[in-house]
């Protein structure tokens, strides 16, 4: 699956990058689509087929799960 995970902060995107790239799992920084937050300029976009939930670290605001042009919430606070 793809996901696309928006943060508080453009720090907060810049540690998760740290965070998935510690993991092996390779992640790309992009602009933040506007459907879905407008508190940072900054999301990342990663593909992954297992469970996300140890991703969930503070400075993510949401997760999203992107199918073609749509986008469903796993997380969000």
């Amino acid at each position: 699956m793809e996901y696309v995970v928006t943060f508080y902060t453009q720090n907060g995107a810049f540690k998760f990058q740290r965070f998935l790239k510690e993991k092996g799992i390779e992640v790309m920084l992009m602009p933040t689509p506007r459907v879905l937050s407008s508190s940072c300029g900054i999301a990342a976009t990663f593909k992954y087929e297992g469970n996300i939930q140890g991703f969930i670290i503070e400075e993510v605001e949401g997760i999203f799960i992107k199918d073609d042009f749509e986008y469903k919430v796993v997380y969000k606070e």
